[in-house]
């Protein structure tokens, strides 16, 4: 059904066409997904101590205002992630500011963290009691003097009601937020960070969303930051705001985070690194580029343990974790494993 309304989809403004399909998975008007492979146990896991079904989650950025997480979970994600959720509510960038690519399979954002705000939104999880595990993405206003507070702010708001909370270090919109990967900074917000769980009594698990555009002698000081804070994942990686060398779109040359295809060979390397360094102690959760089987199935081998998608959604529709699972399960059942964890780290 998505391959014969794609067309017409995509003679849409992308980001008016994704307040439809907001609109649309709030409304029930997608179709029932039959979740294939549901209780196969190829697939099944624990995130955080917590059984779920795939590996499979939706990454923040579709959900930014927490509106269809339940919906999410009926088109077969094992996880979700909500956000990026900042303190006040904020417009975000000026529009435009979303581009699909079509030849390259990818977007570029310039959004900004454009959300309805903590409480606002705090409100609305509460009133709708989450049926499988949710992650909630945080970050500071635009405008904030002190973005240490922000994230705190947010922390205390939402630590009672998600699985886990995730520090938003990475977007490319938000001015010189990437500041943070700098290893005595990172250190500072997250020593904040646990000082405030502890003060809290919050078991809520803490992960940490890093870029893709970081260097090789960046990740072993991260690492060692994150190994030092009770940091319980990291996600590698978010949106890129280089890699336009190979694009092939007439708006590559937008401002803004690119995700999609373009990333996905980036960001695994990126995982491999990480993976070398933690060696198991952090779990890694895989962002870029996933779209089907063999795209997940090589950020498993590079050291994933979970991994997220977005923009892969846009671009093969509301039924892409059944056709990921599919693929994988026939790369798995040549491996010969039992359960995908099997690969995790084992390059080829």
């Amino acid at each position: 059904m998505f391959s014969n309304i794609r067309s017409l989809i995509f003679k849409i403004d992308p980001e008016t066409a994704h307040g439809l399909a907001i609109k649309s998975l709030k409304l029930n008007f997608v179709p029932n997904i039959i979740q294939e492979e549901k209780n196969n146990p190829l697939f099944k896991t624990k995130l955080f101590n917590k059984d779920i079904d795939n590996p499979i989650g939706m990454a923040a950025g579709f959900d930014k205002n927490a509106e269809v997480y339940n919906s999410l979970f009926k088109l077969g994600f094992g996880f979700v992630e909500v956000g990026t959720i900042t303190p006040l509510k904020q417009y975000g960038n000026p529009k435009p500011r979303v581009f699909r690519l079509v030849e390259d399979e990818a977007l570029i954002n310039r959004l900004g963290f454009n959300n309805q705000g903590a409480k606002n939104i705090s409100d609305r999880i509460k009133k709708n009691r989450p049926t499988g595990l949710l992650g909630i993405n945080i970050g500071p206003n635009k405008d904030t003097k002190e973005r240490e507070k922000d994230y705190i702010e947010c922390l205390k708001t939402f630590h009672n009601s998600s699985d886990y909370i995730t520090i938003n270090i990475s977007s490319p919109n938000t001015e010189d937020l990437r500041d943070f990967h700098n290893q005595n900074k990172l250190n500072d917000l997250l020593g904040i960070i646990d000082k405030e769980k502890k003060n809290l009594r919050s078991q809520t698990p803490i992960v940490v969303k890093v870029s893709p555009d970081i260097d090789d002698k960046e990740i072993k000081k991260i690492s060692e930051v994150l190994l030092s804070n009770n940091v319980a994942a990291v996600i590698v990686s978010n949106t890129s705001d280089s890699t336009r060398d190979d694009l092939k779109n007439t708006q590559s040359y937008q401002k803004g985070g690119l995700s999609g295809k373009p990333i996905e060979l980036k960001s695994t390397k990126l995982i491999g690194k990480f993976y070398n360094i933690l060696n198991g102690r952090i779990k890694i959760i895989g962002v870029g580029g996933v779209d089907s089987g063999k795209s997940a199935y090589e950020k498993f081998l590079a050291g994933a343990n979970y991994v997220q998608l977005y923009t892969g959604m846009v671009f093969r529709g509301p039924n892409i974790v059944n056709l990921i699972k599919k693929e994988l399960k026939e790369l798995l059942l040549v491996d010969g494993v039992k359960n995908y964890s099997e690969i995790v780290g084992k390059t080829k």
